[in-house]
């Protein structure tokens, strides 16, 4: 499958307006969407930001980073060979675009021809033993060669054995930190080798960003997201393959699981995804007889938007812009438990507009937390 040539596409004054508007503080994926349906623009909506933020209850004005930041940031990916793809245009991955709150934007080093090839994901430990690195290396040798591509996450161990395994046939590795610091730094060698043959590295983070503990969980969402299925090959009970799994198996996509000795600790999680009912595999084929009856279909690009700054969202003009009583309701019905916009809805009896509204607000205000599913909750120090 090839990526559609008839795909909008970002105009550069477009551009640079969502990425200023993706790296502002407290502006995450769903926001963003939200922003930009509202006000018909990146560039519309941060004129408004510093109101909403402070309707929203923000204790300090919203920083916005500067034109010259962004011609920065935008100089930084020339220099490296990286460009910025936003959702709609044809480099986008096409499952991470139906995935819930995609990252609008995302860094892209390589060749995005990549992304058209069926993707399935490996993941596993960190420190892999022999045994699961060999496994890794022949099950993403073995899917490469019957036209799959295979993405993980640059970790030593297993991920980086999976990469070694589909050089040759196409890899992505998406990345916790910005794609000039990939980490760990002695796979920077790793890098190059993917992007000079016909692989990608992606991210969503700044260049310069330098990859935090909380970082690998967005990244592990992006692996999972863009993929039909992930595999898990050695993981301990808690570990961040787990993570991916468990956001795999929220979004869909099928899980799979490698088994391993019962006296091997590394193996403890992987079989547990077993046990709760994960694909056990031995061996390529029996991904791909999962796989195959989904590939026919679901891969393919979704219709493209008209234009793509349209998120295709719920509109926000059928309601009256909210007042301060309704914020206290919606703020009076949240708490520390998430819980469904659509039960807020019920619960605060306001209409659907004036909720994402007002949700959008205690967003830039740095007040909510957004969970799978649609669900929000209040920030810890709002309680």
């Amino acid at each position: 499958m090839s990526t559609a040539k008839s795909a909008p596409r970002l105009s550069d004054r477009q551009r640079f307006s969502w990425l200023r508007l993706i790296r502002t503080p407290n502006v995450g994926p769903a926001s963003f969407r939200d922003l930009v349906n509202k006000f018909g623009s990146a560039e519309a909506a941060l004129e408004i930001l510093p109101e909403l933020a402070i309707a929203g209850g923000a204790g300090r004005n919203i920083r916005i980073p500067s034109t010259g930041e962004i011609e920065a940031e935008l100089e930084a990916a020339r220099k490296h060979g990286a460009r910025f793809v936003g959702i709609g245009e044809a480099d986008y991955p096409p499952l991470l675009k139906r995935m819930e709150h995609p990252p609008p934007l995302l860094a892209v080093k390589g060749e995005a021809a990549v992304f058209s090839l069926p993707p399935i994901a490996i993941v596993g430990a960190r420190n892999a033993s022999l045994a699961g690195v060999r496994m890794a290396r022949m099950l993403a040798a073995e899917l490469g060669e019957r036209g799959y591509g295979v993405v993980s996450g640059l970790a030593r161990g297993i991920d980086t054995a999976a990469h070694d395994g589909s050089l040759a046939t196409g890899t992505v590795a998406a990345l916790a930190g910005g794609l000039d610091l990939p980490y760990p730094p002695e796979n920077g060698e790793l890098v190059d080798r993917i992007v000079s043959g016909s692989g990608a590295v992606v991210s969503e983070m700044p260049f310069g960003w330098e990859p935090r503990a909380k970082d690998f969980p967005r990244r592990n969402r992006i692996i999972a997201g863009m993929s039909l299925g992930l595999i898990v090959v050695e993981a301990a009970k808690r570990s961040g393959s787990l993570i991916s799994a468990r956001l795999a198996g929220e979004m869909g996509r099928l899980v799979f699981a490698v088994p391993g000795s019962p006296l091997d600790p590394r193996a403890a999680g992987s079989n547990s995804l077993l046990k709760d009912g994960a694909i056990l595999v031995t061996e390529a084929s029996d991904v791909i007889e999962a796989i195959a009856p989904l590939t026919g279909s679901t891969i393919q690009i979704p219709p493209k938007m008209h234009d793509p700054a349209d998120i295709d969202i719920s509109d926000f003009s059928s309601a009256e812009p909210p007042v301060q009583n309704d914020r206290e309701r919606v703020v009076e019905a949240l708490g520390p438990s998430p819980v469904g916009i659509d039960e807020l809805i019920r619960h605060t009896r306001l209409q659907p507009a004036q909720v994402s509204a007002i949700l959008l607000e205690l967003d830039l205000a740095g007040r909510l937390e957004r969970h799978s599913g649609g669900r929000v909750a209040l920030l810890p120090g709002d309680l």
